[in-house]
C-alpha cells in the first residue's frame, strides 16, 4: 500500500480518469491520501489577448467544480495548477512527497515516439513510484 497517491486528471471522452483515481483509491487502502491534478497549459501571451479574461476564469471555475466532483467519488482530494503538464506533475508530487504516481495514458502513436508523451515524461523522470494504466 502507498501513503500519498497523486493521479494527473485529463478531461477526456474515455473513462481514465476515473479509472486512475479508483486505482490509485485502492492502492492507497482507506488510511492513505489521493490527489487528483490537473494542469491547465498556459497560453502564450500573444494568445490570450485574444481571449476574454472572463471566459479564462469561467473554464477554470468549471474545471474545478468538475475536478472536485470526480475526487469526490473515491474521496480524494483535488488540485487545479497551471503550468507545463509533465513538469508541474513532478514538482506538484515532490511538494505532496507522494510515493506513488497513477497516472492514465492513451495508446502511443508515432508522435509520442518521436516527441514523447507526457506519461513518458513522468515514468523517466519521477522519484516515485509510477503505475500507467491504459
Amino acid at each position: 500500500m502507498y501513503n500519498n497517491v497523486l493521479v494527473p486528471v485529463v478531461f477526456e471522452p474515455e473513462d481514465l480518469a476515473k479509472r486512475a483515481l479508483v486505482t490509485a483509491r485502492h492502492l492507497a487502502g482507506t488510511d492513505g491520501t489521493v490527489t487528483a491534478l490537473h494542469v491547465i497549459e498556459q497560453l502564450p501571451s500573444y494568445a490570450t489577448q485574444y481571449v476574454p479574461s472572463d471566459i479564462l476564469q469561467q473554464n477554470r471555475t468549471e474545471l474545478a467544480a468538475a475536478l472536485h466532483e470526480m475526487a469526490e467519488t473515491v474521496g480524494a482530494g483535488a488540485q487545479l495548477v497551471s503550468g507545463h503538464a509533465s513538469r508541474t506533475i513532478l514538482d506538484t508530487a515532490q511538494e505532496l512527497s507522494a510515493d506513488c504516481i497513477v497516472i492514465a495514458s492513451h495508446r502511443p502513436g508515432l508522435q509520442d515516439y518521436l516527441i514523447g508523451g507526457t506519461a513518458a515524461h513522468i515514468v523517466r523522470h519521477a522519484t516515485c513510484a509510477v503505475h500507467v494504466l491504459r
